[in-house]
């Protein structure tokens, strides 16, 4: 029986033309307009009408689209949802942005004006950069390895939140007869020192609506889990299984305990790319179409960036070979986590190079489902119960009619199980998820944790 106080939370992934790999290429996308702002106002606009509790932008400091097939995300996300918060009222906004690449301060300025600008909507999707391409264009020889980025992202994250938090929320005083404006008493110096960062403060700019903007991480290997389970508030993941999705969410869950947070105060969302039709086999029929459109050299090189190996001397009919991913560790390891769910796929499936050059076209290792709107809500309403999943971050395969057409036909079949919101109880991201507005460390005299 479904458990009517427990809502789920929708997230819509803005991905310009779609999240298939040969959406710009399908009729039915518009890839002239990603420059556009005023079409991802439009997809704004289209999320909040079916009271989505937010968008989201994934993003990175490199090109590592091949540009000769496929288009290039574009623009700058902090920017872009600020026009969109212009556009709307209640719907979340989520940017990524990399701790390995920023500054502390800058970063820490451009969400505290986001959350301002757009009323406490803001949440920043925690990165560390997984790509060695950003390296060069920061004047480095290399990138960071991957403890060495987590190690820096702990601290980055610290120093962040000191910086929100050093204006307490009374440090406003705004007297124009005796003429002050703050007390400076309540705005505070963080002397913030580790071993990757030094900041010392104060932040130039008043505590925000929501005390800070939700925090969002993305990783699943160890490092990712452990830092989820310390900071996060919500998580973005991909299975391709119930049962996986299942361990993750009951890991994570155990790993926000060991820290002393509520479970309950951290949102699991798994991706879903649905293609969907009036029947199975027009659903079907429509994910076939897409992958027809595939140029197989993109997604080659696609694969090759998560297998490390160079595939392109595989006859493309040819089954694919399961030494391909004998050094992808486990379950346990974690230590590569989009490697480890493509080679789930080839084991259980057997593909050709061919098809599985499909199944990763959807959605980049993601779950992509075709089927009718009851069947899409079955399966968020199967994994919502289930316990492996809060919500779900919704990735059309095509925008801007993968979205219109969710909203329409699965949105209202969630609302009438009571799964999901008729209307928007609150109007900031942290009353969509549920989440808590957290206190300022310094408020009554609290020291900064260092």
């Amino acid at each position: 029986m479904t458990d009517q106080k427990r809502q789920l939370s929708l997230n819509a992934f803005i991905y310009p033309s779609g999240h298939h790999e040969a959406a710009w290429r399908h009729p039915a996308s518009r890839p002239d307009r990603i420059y556009d702002v005023t079409y991802y106002q439009e997809i704004g606009r289209t999320a909040e009408a079916a009271k989505f509790d937010a968008v989201f932008f994934a993003d990175g400091p490199a090109l590592r689209t091949n540009v000769k097939y496929n288009a290039a995300p574009g623009l700058e996300p902090i920017t872009l949802l600020t026009a969109i918060a212009a556009a709307t009222t209640h719907l979340g906004l989520i940017a990524t942005a990399s701790t390995t690449y920023y500054e502390p301060y800058n970063l820490a300025r451009l969400f505290s004006s986001l959350d301002h600008i757009s009323g406490g909507r803001a949440g920043w999707n925690i990165v560390t950069t997984g790509t060695d391409l950003a390296a060069a264009n920061f004047g480095l020889s290399e990138h960071p390895v991957h403890a060495e980025r987590y190690s820096r992202a702990r601290e980055f994250v610290d120093a962040v939140g000191a910086l929100w938090d050093s204006w307490e929320d009374d440090a406003i005083i705004l007297d124009q007869k005796s003429g002050i404006y703050a007390d400076p008493g309540k705005i505070h110096e963080i002397n913030y020192v580790g071993r990757h960062l030094r900041v010392r403060g104060p932040f130039n700019s008043a505590r925000t609506p929501q005390g800070h903007p939700v925090l969002v991480q993305a990783g699943a290997s160890n490092d990712g889990r452990s830092f989820a389970g310390q900071y996060a508030e919500a998580i973005f993941t991909a299975h391709q299984r119930l049962e996986d999705a299942q361990t993750f969410y009951t890991d994570i869950k155990k790993r926000v305990a060991t820290f002393g947070r509520s479970p309950d105060h951290v949102k699991i969302l798994p991706g879903i790319s649905p293609f969907i039709g009036d029947t199975e086999a027009e659903a079907k029929a429509l994910e076939r179409e897409f992958n027809e459109l595939t140029v197989p050299e993109y997604g080659l090189a696609q694969l090759q960036g998560i297998v490390g190996k160079d595939l392109r001397s595989l006859p493309l009919d040819d089954t694919v070979p399961l030494e391909l991913f004998s050094d992808a560790g486990n379950v346990t390891d974690n230590a590569r986590s989009r490697l480890q769910v493509v080679a789930g796929i080839v084991e259980r499936e057997r593909p050709t190079v061919r098809g599985l050059l499909h199944r990763l076209a959807g959605a980049r290792g993601h779950r992509v489902f075709a089927g009718t709107p009851e069947q899409v809500a079955d399966t968020i309403e199967t994994w919502f119960t289930s316990g492996a999943a809060d919500g779900f971050n919704v990735m059309p395969p095509y925008y801007p009619g993968g979205l219109e057409v969710f909203t329409e036909t699965v949105v209202p079949i969630l609302q009438e199980r009571g799964l999901f919101r008729t209307e928007y109880t609150g109007t900031t991201l942290r009353d969509h998820f549920g989440l808590p507005r957290p206190e300022s460390r310094f408020a009554g005299g609290i020291a900064a944790a260092q």
